[in-house]
Order: structure tokens, then sequence, then C-alpha cells
């Protein structure tokens, strides 16, 4: 038999369900696609960290008697040519809108077998007695004792009696042919593999007391990385699992499956509220630019969003306060923040942030009442007292008295050209909560008159 490994978010050779399923003669690509590319800026970050990676696994596949064949095009370009070659395709699944249009539309051309590998959990499976699906984390994390019990997964091995379809390997796309360049990467981007799992295992006995200080490094930097499989989960969680203080991480892990296992139960709220609220959103384009830019008057706001520009990283606390501030404080509708989050974040996950954008809109799964709102200036006091990283990333408070950063705009106390807050804090909380209250009275009458029609 004769098959095509279609290679996406699984960028390794350890525990990848494709080179363990396949049978004989393989055919391994990559397909850098035109559809997703012709969308984003020359210099994404992503995808220089993405052909790095895709030429490190090149390497990687070379070493054990196989190669990789790289293209630039749309995939049904590249499987109407490939469609005499192999009889079937291999690949890793995904569970976002746009992966499978796509992949529906390739299994009209050649037949696709798809294997989880990007997750741990099956979504299809762990249901509720009543088989539905969770909606809470707590009782979702519970259910999978066997998991969480255990110190080990089963990895996938690879089948090491694979042989390479003969086909012109040698030949791939540059940087620049498919419209990129060169770009600076983090730091943690540029370590090796090895280096960053032993950075976080020093990080680990102080982890759950300092993860939530945005301007101390105490994340583990491991979700670019889960993003494009360069690890999976499995090997994440075999590494930490048995190391002592590791079990906050290891639920951080599961909030990863919990986010995907909601998606693939609900596909629309992609784009809907998962909770059905019809909520009219502001759609002040003015705030909405200034969050965007980081010029909200807001210094813990400001600081994050500005970060997260410059860099592609934001701290999870900070995308709590500033995904707060947007739809709370702003009132503004949380996809446009996903949106720009999806153009921003180097790590960006279609499940984790649909998830977390819902969470703190107070529209989604396991959402946050609406009525417990982030307030930023006490978050900034909390976590970064003396202003630590809100000064790292605007050099014109470097001078400044931190306690400024903290109160409500304490800065036009000071003589220096910073934005004066464009919403007051208190009052806007304030008023978020009123329309919550009258659209969830409005939805529960709009029931009961469904419930009164019935009978």
């Amino acid at each position: 038999m004769k098959q095509i490994l279609w290679f996406r978010r699984d960028l390794r050779i350890e525990d990848n369900e494709i080179l363990k399923n396949a049978k004989d003669k393989v055919l391994p690509i990559f397909i850098f696609d035109k559809n997703i590319l012709s969308k984003l800026p020359k210099n994404d970050k992503r995808v220089y960290f993405i052909y790095k990676s895709v030429l490190n696994l090149k390497k990687e596949l070379k070493k054990i008697g196989l190669d990789l064949k790289i293209f630039f095009d749309e995939p049904k370009n590249v499987f109407n040519k490939l469609k005499e070659e192999c009889e079937e395709v291999l690949c890793s699944i995904d569970f976002d809108s746009y992966t499978i249009k796509r992949d529906k539309e390739i299994e009209e051309i050649i037949p696709l077998k798809r294997y989880l590998d990007s997750f741990i959990i099956n979504p299809k499976k762990y249901l509720k007695k009543d088989n539905t699906p969770y909606k809470v984390f707590t009782p979702f994390y519970k259910s999978l004792s066997y998991i969480w019990e255990s110190n080990h997964l089963e990895e996938a091995k690879r089948n090491e009696k694979l042989k390479l379809i003969k086909y012109s390997y040698e030949e791939y796309p540059t940087l620049e042919e498919i419209g990129f360049e060169e770009t600076k990467l983090p730091l943690f981007l540029e370590c090796s593999n090895e280096e960053l799992l032993k950075e976080f295992e020093n990080k680990l006995k102080d982890y759950k007391k300092d993860r939530d200080f945005f301007f101390i490094e105490a994340t583990s930097n491991f979700a670019v990385h889960l993003r494009f499989g360069i690890f999976s989960p499995k090997m994440i969680f075999n590494r930490f699992k048995n190391i002592p203080n590791s079990e906050h991480f290891i639920m951080e892990l599961f909030w990863r499956e919990f986010w995907n296992y909601c998606l693939y139960h609900n596909p629309k709220s992609e784009n809907e509220n998962w909770n059905g609220l019809k909520i009219e959103w502001s759609d002040n384009k003015e705030y909405f630019k200034a969050w965007c830019e980081g010029k909200t008057g807001v210094p813990i706001v400001d600081a994050a969003m500005r970060k997260l520009n410059e860099t592609g990283t934001m701290h999870n606390r900070l995308r709590m306060i500033v995904a707060s501030f947007l739809t709370k404080n702003l009132f503004i509708n949380w996809k446009w923040g996903e949106e720009y989050f999806a153009l921003k974040l180097l790590d960006y996950e279609k499940s984790s942030n649909v998830g977390s954008w819902q969470w703190s809109a107070s529209t989604g799964a396991d959402a946050a009442p609406y009525f417990r709102i982030f307030n930023p200036l006490s978050q900034s006091e909390k976590f970064d007292k003396e202003g630590i990283f809100i000064k790292s990333v605007i050099p014109e408070l470097k001078e400044v008295n931190p306690k400024l950063f903290h109160k409500e705009n304490g800065l036009t106390e000071e003589k220096i050209n910073y934005p004066k807050s464009i919403v007051n804090v208190k009052k806007s909380r304030q008023e978020a909560i009123d329309k919550y209250k009258e659209f969830q009275k409005q939805e529960e009458e709009v029931k009961k008159e469904e419930i009164e029609l019935e009978f």
C-alpha cells in the first residue's frame, strides 16, 4: 500500500500517530496552505517559526530513512497532483471550521484517515451519565480519573519498516517564495526543545505561587510547541506528571483539552455566544482601535497589548485582563478581540481562544458570571505592584511612581504625555452589569413565551 503522510500540527517524529499507523510505502508531505497564508502579514512570526520547524522535521525524517516533500499551494491542488501516486492519506485530526471544510474537500479527491494527535482526549468520548457533554471544567476533569491518576500515558511508536516512495524531495520553496521573511523570535523559540523542557523543570516548584505574576518568567512557554506539534500533549504529560508540584500545571494542560472538547460539541460557538444570549454590543471602532494599539489610558491593558503587538506573546492573566476590559468595560463583542488575537498570538489555538474569550465575556461554557469583572487597576496592583512589567514595555513610564499605575487616571497627576483613560473603570463596570441583567431578563421573557406557546 502507498500512503501519503500529511504532516500538519504534528511536526515531530516522536509520539506521532501517522508514523505509527502507516503501513508500507509512504510519501511524507507538508503543505504551506495558500488559503491560510494569504491572510497573514509577510513578517508573521508564526510562519517563520513553522518554516524552521518544517525544515527540522525534514532533517529528522531523513535520519530514519524517510524525507519530506514541501509544497506551497492550495491543498486541493496538491492532492489532485498526488492522487495517482498513493491510495490514501493519513493525517492528524483538527476540529475548527476551516479544517473540517478542507478535509471534506480532500476526501472527495482521495480517501483520508484521521488520527487524534494534537490532543489527549477524544472529544467524542467522556459524556455525562445522561449522554450529554460536560459544560463545566471541574466535573469534566474529574471524569478523567484514569488519566490524572496515571503516571504515564502510552505514546505512539512509529513503524520502523516504512519505505520511502521516490519523489523530488530536494526541491522546496524558500521562505521568500511563500511570501514571508525572517523575523526576530522570542528567546524561548530559539531554545532547543530539551533546553525549554529543563528550564520549566526548574520553575515547577514555585509554579503554583508564581504563575499569576506576569513580570516573572514562571510559565512553561510550551503553548507554541503544542500548537504546532513540536511537542505532543502526551509527551508533556509524561515528562512532568511525576515531578513534585506539577499538579497545577497538569490541570492547565487539561484546560486546553476542555476547550477543544467544547468546540467539538458546540462548533457554532466559534462564531456565536455559547449560551445563546443576545447581546447588543457596542460598535465603537475608536475604542477598539485604542485597545488594539495599547492606547486606552489604562497602563496594564496598554502594556499587555503593546507586548502582544511586538512579540506575539501574552501571559494568561493579562489575556483575562484585556479580554474583560474589552468585553465588559468597553462592551465590545468578544469576537472582535478573538479575531485580533488570531492575527497576533504566536500560540493561537482556535478552541482555546474561543473558549477563553467566551469565558471572559460571560457567554461561554463554564464562564465567569457576568458580575465578576476584572478590575485592571486592582489586578495590576496585585500582580505587578512595582510596575515592573508595565515599565519594561512602556519606556515613557520608567521613571513614574508605580502607585499611579493602579489609580483611575493616576498618570494625569504627572506631566507626561500619556492618554487619559477612554472609559471610567468603575462606572463602565456597573454599566456592563446593568446591561447583562437587562439582556438576561429579555432572554428569560422570550423563553417564558416559548413555553406558553407550547401549551
